[in-house]
């Protein structure tokens, strides 16, 4: 049984949304199965990658707060994006495949999710100029396009402890609502990945390790701020 977990955290806060999403990869082997979580946020804010520079984020967009993520990437702002987490140990076969490739097997998932809700949707062949730590303008290969645009993209962070991916989809103009794409893609996984699901129940997850990183470490400028 190829045995999967799901998480649905609702809406939370953006220290705590950065900070569940690590501590689900430092339990990641704990936990011994994949972990699909799909979560929101209590107020706009944007996430940006791991490596950027704080000042430069800052002057690019007006959305606070700002949430340094666990992961690289660009600034990706959540004022009407549907996010969503995907946690691997590392025993499982995708922490073992090269960075490119589980990229491209996210947005995959992705594209088969809209299928099943008749939107049609495709890998991009290749990367399109954007500017500079902005995720949403231009694209890069394998990113999700809706009629040539870009409406979903992640980061990854692959060690020793597992493989974290955190995604972001902005939703393109169609007749379509989150429930229907956070089910579309639990039947997507049940029948291109073979995935079974099982709730996570609240005991089973690392909410208190989450709530230690939120208050000690992705609440603090000293962190936000670091580089």
């Amino acid at each position: 049984m190829n045995s999967w977990l799901l998480l649905n955290s609702g809406k939370c806060a953006a220290a705590y949304n950065m900070a569940l999403d690590e501590a689900l990869l430092e339990n990641a082997a704990r936990l011994g199965r994949p972990v699909l979580r799909f979560y929101g946020w209590t107020e706009p804010a944007a996430s940006f990658g791991y490596f950027q520079k704080f000042a430069e984020v800052e002057r690019a967009t007006r959305l606070r707060p700002l949430v340094r993520r666990p992961t690289g990437g660009g600034i990706v702002p959540h004022d009407a994006d549907w996010t969503y987490s995907a946690a691997f140990p590392p025993s499982h076969e995708w922490h073992s495949v090269k960075a490119e490739e589980s990229y491209r097997r996210i947005h995959d998932w992705l594209r088969l999710a809209f299928m099943e809700l008749k939107v049609e949707t495709e890998l991009a062949p290749s990367a399109q100029k954007s500017l500079p730590g902005q995720c949403f303008v231009g694209h890069e290969k394998s990113d999700l396009l809706w009629h040539g645009k870009k409406i979903a993209g992640a980061a990854q962070r692959r060690n020793r402890l597992g493989l974290l991916i955190q995604g972001s989809v902005q939703p393109p103009p169609v007749p379509v609502v989150r429930g229907h794409f956070e089910q579309a893609m639990l039947s997507a996984a049940e029948k291109h990945l073979q995935a079974k699901w099982d709730l996570l129940a609240p005991g089973e997850g690392p909410n208190r390790r989450a709530e230690e990183l939120a208050v000690q470490k992705y609440s603090l400028a000293a962190y936000n701020q670091r580089r």
